[in-house]
């Protein structure tokens, strides 16, 4: 595949950016990606600043998206002037419960199954790094048990001590990256899957390589910074990467 300007789309379900370099290892994001959990964020949203005279934009959840669980919440209120209001303590309260009844529902994504079964079927280590907090993963993966345990472990950032700074900063993905029993040479071996933004910069800016598969309302000057953007995980070749093929 060659270098391409245009967004993906219908009939450009893959667009490289940059030349392709295979790699070792796989990690994942969560929500949008591997799980249709997007949704439900802002079902959960809309119901609590529907009590402030609030909508939940597009605009609110791009700035959200791959942030811990405190930082999404810092900024919701901050972009809605309510940051003087309501504390974050109090959003989260709310928000937590209602969530919880909501992600138990949550579906996987075209592709995913597909892809995760034969990366582990071929040996390749796989990970999951998600700005989730250790709860709110068991609740979002419980439905499918069976795919999620193939995963060597996740690092549920909002949960964990040792990462100071979430999405786009590097921190998650490399401290996932470290925790493999047998690690990449480089990070630069290993290959992130991401939906949003953040998600993106973080991969980018741990030295890997970063595949996007985003929101249809991501702009396209967030597109061209992935190494690769793709309509679905289903239109990804493994083989493109040196990996294993279909």
């Amino acid at each position: 595949m060659s270098p391409c300007s245009t967004e993906c789309g219908e009939d450009t379900p893959s667009i490289t950016f940059t030349e392709l370099m295979p790699v070792t290892h796989v990690i994942f994001d969560l929500d949008g990606l591997l799980l249709d959990t997007e949704p439900l964020y802002t079902i959960a949203n809309n119901q609590i600043l529907a009590k402030y005279g609030k909508e939940f934009s597009w605009e609110l959840k791009r700035q959200q998206m791959g942030r811990t669980h405190d930082d999404a919440i810092k900024v919701l209120l901050k972009l809605t002037d309510l940051d003087t209001l309501v504390t974050v303590e109090e959003y989260s309260k709310d928000y937590d419960a209602l969530l919880l009844q909501l992600f138990a529902t949550a579906p996987l994504l075209p592709g995913a199954e597909k892809l995760v079964r034969h990366l582990h079927k071929h040996n390749i280590p796989i990970a999951i790094c998600t700005g989730s907090a250790d709860h709110e993963y068991k609740s979002k993966t419980s439905r499918h048990p069976d795919i999620f345990s193939l995963f060597s472990h996740c690092v549920a950032v909002s949960s964990d001590a040792e990462i100071k700074r979430g999405k786009p900063a590097p921190d998650c993905y490399m401290k996932c990256a470290e925790r493999f029993a047998v690690q990449p040479a480089s990070f630069s071996d290993v290959l992130v899957f991401e939906d949003a933004p953040n998600g993106v910069e973080s991969g980018l800016a741990a030295g890997m390589q970063v595949v996007m598969v985003p929101d249809p309302r991501v702009e396209d000057t967030h597109r061209r910074k992935a190494t690769l953007c793709l309509e679905s995980l289903e239109f990804f070749d493994p083989s493109a990467f040196g990996l294993p093929p279909y």
